[in-house]
């Protein structure tokens, strides 16, 4: 397949270090200086990335609003203009078919934004649905670049070139129309990092100056752009999901811990009576936090073992201080309880994490398992989500500009061994 770029990609093959090809065959950049400070810059300042690779499909017309409710299994009916909100899209067995956030125009206008890898797939599961419903579906994609702005300074920021919308009055999960320069905007406070942040919905052909002109008038707060690996741990510090690695239509909502976003109460969705049937009769597994013992992220796919299926020996150290003595050594069991889906240094924690679909057995806080990483078992807890700002105090930002909570603000850098720096972009695309 040939690959697809976005509308910034000239600078991302000026600037980045490296590009890989990742979901919907686009071209990302890894990072562009290292992936440690970009993550901590982000949680300590401002950071800029290119979410180009989203799709955007545009759906108007009278039966708008009765076809986008029918497709999500969140209510959209009670929605404002100027709103947008979170779900799941399910195939008929409760499958999702994708995670998408959808916007609210008017009555007869919304924008379903999709996620990168199954962007097409999810736009022609929207148009064929659209047939017959007096509602017409574009995809917009080609048309939109996406550059996000995150970190708990974006706000001060944006209010130095952003004309036209009250950024100090924009409640999370809204939107509003405006100006950057002559450039026009769709700003919409939400992001994927757990800070305060924008996106930044800019016509393609403006893409470039646009972006040129947000590092240049950003330096006195320390902007900085970041790729896709510090994308990963600033999410998976959130327990974000990701779809391919973490969702796909073998799971349901539930599994993924996105069963809150389910609303029963409407009467009509597609794969609502499978998803009851889910609800009732409860599930074999789950997808879950891990803390692992670890200096290496766990490669997608690692197989999770219970302690119980995890025989021990001893084992002679033969080389360094400790030559001589013994250590307990692991051996992975016969029997599999679960797989990782995603892994990552987390540097705002400084642990190393993971998540992982494990059977419901064991998948209680607390419980030990053993992950297989490079045909070594290590251990790992299964820990509360998620790892950073349980209270999503972060992303309400009451406390930045006027530095009531500092500690809250600046997390402390933590150390990362080398050879987990060595392998974030191997494990972490």
């Amino acid at each position: 397949m040939t690959e697809r770029r976005t509308p910034l990609y000239d600078f991302h093959h000026r600037s980045a270090r490296n590009l890989i090809k990742g979901g919907g065959d686009f071209m990302f950049p890894t990072s562009y200086t290292s992936p440690v400070e970009e993550h901590l810059n982000v949680r300590r300042n401002v950071g800029m990335q290119d979410l180009s690779t989203m799709g955007e499909v545009d759906i108007k017309g009278p039966g708008a609003e009765r076809l986008v409710r029918r497709l999500l299994v969140n209510e959209v009916n009670d929605m404002e203009p100027g709103q947008l909100r979170y779900s799941t899209m399910c195939n008929d067995d409760g499958g999702v078919v994708d995670d998408v956030t959808v916007y609210k125009f008017d009555d007869e206008h919304f924008m379903i934004v999709t996620s990168s890898g199954p962007r097409l797939k999810s736009y022609r599961w929207i148009a064929e649905h659209a047939e017959g419903s007096s509602a017409y579906a574009t995809d917009m994609t080609a048309a939109i670049a996406l550059p996000v702005v995150q970190g708990p300074r974006s706000r001060a920021y944006l209010k130095t070139v952003v004309e036209d919308v009250d950024l100090d009055g924009l409640r999370f999960f809204r939107f509003a129309r405006g100006r950057i320069g002559e450039v026009e905007l769709l700003i919409s406070r939400s992001g994927y990092t757990g800070e305060l942040g924008y996106e930044l919905y800019t016509p393609a052909d403006q893409a470039g100056v646009l972006w040129e002109h947000i590092l240049k008038t950003a330096r006195a707060f320390n902007l900085k752009p970041y790729g896709v690996e510090a994308m990963q741990s600033l999410r998976i510090e959130k327990g974000y999901p990701l779809y391919g690695p973490d969702i796909s239509e073998e799971h349901t909502p539930f599994h993924v811990g996105l069963g809150r976003w389910i609303r029963f109460d409407k009467r009509d969705f597609i794969g609502r009576e499978s998803l009851l049937r889910v609800q009732e009769g409860g599930l074999e597994e789950r997808w879950v936090s891990l803390n692992l013992e670890s200096e290496v992220p766990a490669p997608a796919g690692a197989k999770v073992y219970s302690i119980g299926d995890v025989a021990t020996f001893r084992e002679m150290v033969e080389t360094g201080t400790e030559a001589g003595e013994y250590e307990d050594r692991l051996l992975p069991g016969e029997r599999q309880v679960g797989r990782v889906t995603s892994s990552a240094m987390g540097h705002s924690v400084g642990k190393m994490l993971a998540m992982a679909h494990v059977e419901t057995a064991h998948s209680w806080p607390g419980n030990n398992l053993v992950v297989e990483i490079n045909a070594r078992p290590l251990l790992a807890k299964v820990a509360s989500t998620p790892f950073f700002d349980p209270e999503n105090a972060r992303v309400r930002a009451e406390y930045w500009e006027g530095e009531e909570r500092p500690e809250l603000a600046r997390p402390t850098a933590t150390k990362v061994p080398a050879s987990a720096r060595a392998n974030a972009s191997r494990n972490n695309t």
